[in-house]
């Protein structure tokens, strides 16, 4: 049981799920609740995904955050944390991302995993990962936080469903024989000028250890990685922030590459 009553958590998923569709900054919740552990983000997380399935909103996949060594040290966090992909918030390769649905937009370079058999945790490691992976494929997640200033603490974050906000996926999608995961290379290009490069190991030393976490997260609540789960496994590079009339290519080894025009 977490500390926030089932009042809390739905006033406080109401709160942030607003900020998220009305695109306005909010102060951390956690200033005002100091109370709220780990449990009571999560709760609120899943809550916010309730509200947005009754809606008709769809999942259409997971996302883990904060998994490269860049980012945990850009953020101040020490650990990593997953969100869900609703249907809206996907963005077609080439197409325009609308700046003004969004707060403070900044891209990731990031590659997802589609599965080809069901992953229930706990104990899931690397090799049941690729075991049961289907695909891989490039993909570019938009972060947001609503949280004013882009700071935040690890609950709050959590809460506000992981910064998630907007994705894009293209390229070429491969099965996982085809690719060294580790050194797999991505370079991110802002109005034509390499501002980030990478490679797989950055996310937490391998990429489908981000998926094994993942399963292992969900396992604590009696959730698990379905077959055909597409699960985008968090930045191989820091966040850049993007703005109105900038455009953006990340090119990806051996996968292709994803571009974007912010509008």
């Amino acid at each position: 049981m977490g500390n926030l009553t089932r009042e809390e958590i739905e006033k406080l998923a109401e709160h942030c799920e607003n900020a998220e569709l009305q695109a306005y900054e909010i102060s951390k919740i956690t200033d005002d609740y100091p109370q709220m552990d780990y449990e009571d983000a999560f709760d609120i997380q899943w809550e916010i995904r309730r509200r947005k399935e009754a809606r008709g909103n769809k999942v259409v996949g997971m996302k883990m955050g904060l998994t490269s060594w860049a980012k945990m040290s850009q953020m101040g966090v020490e650990h990593p944390c997953y969100g869900f992909l609703a249907d809206y918030f996907s963005v077609d390769d080439g197409g325009e991302l609308k700046v003004d649905e969004l707060i403070h937009p900044k891209i990731e370079a990031e590659l997802a995993f589609v599965l080809k058999e069901d992953l229930n945790g706990p104990g899931v490691h690397i090799g049941d990962v690729l075991k049961a992976t289907d695909l891989v494929m490039p993909a570019v997640e938009v972060i947001d936080s609503r949280y004013k200033d882009f700071k935040f603490d690890l609950k709050s974050v959590i809460a506000d469903n992981s910064s998630s906000s907007r994705f894009l996926t293209g390229g070429v999608a491969k099965p996982v024989s085809e690719l060294d995961l580790k050194t797999l290379g991505v370079v991110m290009m802002i109005n034509g000028e390499v501002v980030q490069t990478g490679a797989g190991a950055a996310v937490l030393g391998h990429p489908a250890s981000s998926v094994a976490m993942l399963a292992n997260m969900l396992a604590e609540r009696g959730e698990m990685l379905k077959a055909g789960t597409f699960i985008m496994i968090g930045a191989i590079t820091a966040a850049v922030s993007v703005n109105k009339g900038d455009s953006f290519t990340v090119l990806f080894d051996g996968l292709g590459s994803i571009s974007g025009r912010c509008v």
